[in-house]
């Protein structure tokens, strides 16, 4: 009969039970290695949230109300910003997908740090697109102003020349007609004016009138204001002896010295007329 040996089985169980004890060990450590890698996890994640957000890493565990008041105030500011686009593309451009993300940060009271930087993030990126829309409206906008008030202002150029394009034809039709019944000096004027210049009827209306104002055609005209004599009142009268002797008595001289003064001075005798219904001299 075989005989228990109570020695042998003590040995047994301690054996037994250091095997377990090592089997423990090694189930805690491979435990120990994933929770360990886990919280490597949580720190890399909490580093890159405090690298974007200005913070500390060290400071993002003990100050995580300071992580959240910085959170808010970016997307207040972020909100008022894009508020004031979306306003400014009203008619101008295509701004849903910015009010859309205006929409999901308006809720950053609810939400996660994290979650509010990656919409302050989208928001001001939509916000830049928009923004560069509106911009590139206005500038058509004002280039097409800028065209629209060029071509008035060249209508307003164009209508300013044909208004005076039109006034000397509005001149000659208020301007008189020649006499129907000329005296002597008026038509030994009339005779020189068409030899000499090739003036016709139309000029010796106009000079019929002027020296009827200035001398009423007569040879010994005279001013005693001024001293201006004859059919042309010459100023003074000596400068007829220009076109000869006799200029004191004969019509004829003093109309040819008259003739060549205007058309020295004024070119024609309508001229010269225009300038004394205007000035009341010539």
């Amino acid at each position: 009969m075989h005989r228990h040996r109570p020695g042998r089985n003590r040995r047994r169980f301690l054996i037994a039970g250091a095997v377990v004890g090592v089997g423990a060990l090694f189930g805690t450590g491979f435990s120990l290695q994933a929770a360990m890698a886990a919280q490597e996890d949580r720190v890399a994640a909490t580093a890159a949230l405090a690298t974007s957000t200005g913070l500390h890493p060290e400071q993002t565990g003990s100050h995580s109300a300071v992580l959240e008041a910085h959170a808010e105030k970016n997307a207040r500011d972020t909100l008022s910003g894009a508020n004031q686009v979306i306003a400014a593309a009203q008619g101008k451009t295509d701004a849903t997908s910015l009010a859309t993300s205006v929409a999901s940060l308006s809720n950053y009271a609810l939400l996660a740090p994290e979650r509010v930087f990656a919409l302050v993030g989208e928001t001001q990126a939509k916000s830049a697109v928009v923004q560069t829309a509106v911009a590139e409206v206005d500038r058509v906008a004002a280039e097409q102003a800028a065209a629209a008030a060029a071509a008035a202002a060249a209508r307003a150029a164009a209508a300013e020349q044909a208004a005076k394009a039109a006034a000397p034809v509005k001149a000659a039709a208020s301007r008189p007609s020649a006499p129907t019944d000329p005296t002597g000096a008026q038509l030994i004027a009339r005779d020189l004016m068409a030899a000499q210049y090739g003036w016709g009827e139309d000029q010796f209306a106009c000079l019929v009138p002027l020296w009827a104002r200035e001398s009423g055609w007569n040879v010994n005209a005279y001013n005693s204001s001024s001293g201006a004599t004859g059919i042309p009142q010459a100023l003074p009268g000596s400068k007829m002896a220009s076109a000869g002797a006799d200029w004191q008595t004969n019509p004829a001289t003093q109309i040819t010295w008259g003739l060549g003064y205007i058309s020295g001075r004024y070119g024609t005798p309508c001229a010269a007329w225009d300038h004394s219904e205007s000035a009341g001299w010539y």
